[in-house]
């Protein structure tokens, strides 16, 4: 009885001791903050502070630990004010992929694309410089004039990827940020107007290569740049190329993430512009073209990935290409663009051809298939996390946004 007693005493002593050294109880209080403060500064480790101690006193891994708290708490109430339940408790990875996939499927892209780079660098910060390669140090900016065309692209020698310093506060950029917030709140009031009506399916309207430049003309510093690849098959999960006269859409994404933390996005694929009641069909596959804005645009598979400035010209030069060429139905429509623009960041799918009725080339359908297949090249692109994939389609847990 004794020995029971003494036994407790230590460990009432031991806790104690414990729960009011500096360091644990300054833990303890600085947690219970990160999870009410929700100001876009909250994650500043300058407010980390307990008794007069400054932030540099509490370790790296502590603060660190308590930064994935806050940010957790912060994505879990853009659940709840958007109205979408979520019980699972997961690992970072897990969480950050999660919330990844949930922010794609309400096209909210550039927080999709944030969550999935904290799920990228759970594991391996070595990775980094993938993600941020976009960073460059005293270049010389050259505005060059592409042939027939007056909107000029900035261009960008002697490459280089960004140090440890530099990547940090690159990293700081890709926090969770007062924008994101307004974003979330914004689409909460949209889902809440829509909820119990049915939804209409929003029309793309119109756009054209200087409407989609003038997104990221912002004037601000870029510390990474994105790119989605969308497909819309006519049958989601099936290699049916065209359903009556839905034959699908493929459409790309792109996001310029800025050093103030503010984010540029512009979504968009090419489309038929017809000259005639039968253009863009197996009886006149050549028409006239056009770009449209896809942002409202439903999909049914997504790959995404972080690419560097040079490839970010590199595919809106390929977008200015385009707006002058003829859109055909057989061999260059608008899986062909999504697929050369992908090309250029990276992202190579094998198996994207299909015949159909008088007519043969790249389409949704069989694209969408070998998408959810993982018949991507290189395949490491996947297995080491470089590569953002949406594969809702097959698992039966579609979320139904």
């Amino acid at each position: 009885m004794a020995s029971r007693v003494v036994l407790l005493l230590k460990t009432a002593v031991f806790t104690l001791t414990l729960l009011f050294s500096s360091n644990s109880f300054a833990q303890v209080t600085a947690h219970n903050n990160y999870l009410t403060a929700l100001s876009p500064n909250a994650h500043d480790r300058s407010r980390l502070a307990y008794n007069g101690l400054p932030a540099s006193k509490i370790s790296a891994d502590s603060a660190a630990a308590l930064n994935i708290s806050r940010e957790h708490s912060k994505l879990l109430n853009y659940l709840k004010e958007l109205g979408i339940p979520d019980e699972e408790r997961r690992s970072n990875k897990k969480f950050y992929y999660h919330m990844a996939n949930v922010f794609a499927r309400l096209r909210l892209y550039p927080l999709a694309m944030k969550c999935f780079f904290k799920a990228a660098r759970s594991n391996d910060r070595r990775m980094d410089s993938l993600y941020l390669s976009a960073r460059t140090t005293g270049l010389r900016k050259i505005e060059v004039d592409l042939p027939g065309k007056n909107t000029l692209i900035p261009h960008y020698a002697n490459m280089e990827v960004a140090t440890d310093d530099k990547a940090s506060s690159d990293f700081a950029a890709l926090e969770l940020s007062s924008l994101d917030d307004s974003v979330v709140s914004s689409k909460a009031v949209v889902l809440k107007a829509e909820s119990g009506k049915k939804r209409k399916i929003k029309k793309s309207k119109r756009t054209s290569f200087p409407q989609i430049m003038n997104n990221f003309n912002d004037g601000k510093e870029a510390v990474a740049y994105a790119l989605l690849f969308h497909v819309k098959q006519p049958a989601p999960g099936k290699r049916k190329i065209f359903v009556g006269v839905n034959t699908g859409h493929t459409f790309i994404t792109l996001i310029k993430y800025n050093a103030d933390s503010t984010y540029a996005s512009a979504s968009f694929g090419f489309y038929p512009d017809k000259d005639q009641m039968l253009s863009a069909t197996p009886f006149a596959p050549t028409t006239s073209a056009t770009f449209k804005d896809d942002a409202a645009q439903l999909w049914d598979e997504v790959l995404g990935k972080f690419i560097s400035r040079r490839n970010f010209i590199k595919i809106l030069e390929l977008t200015q290409k385009f707006e002058g060429m003829t859109y055909n139905l057989n061999k260059q429509n608008c899986t062909d663009f999504g697929l050369q623009a992908a090309g250029l960041a990276g992202i190579h799918i094998t198996d994207t051809f299909g015949k159909w009725p008088l007519g043969k080339g790249n389409n949704p359908a069989v694209k969408g298939q070998s998408i959810l297949r993982g018949r991507i090249i290189p395949e490491e692109t996947i297995k080491d996390g470089e590569l953002f994939l949406d594969e809702t389609v097959t698992d039966g847990n579609k979320l139904k946004l």
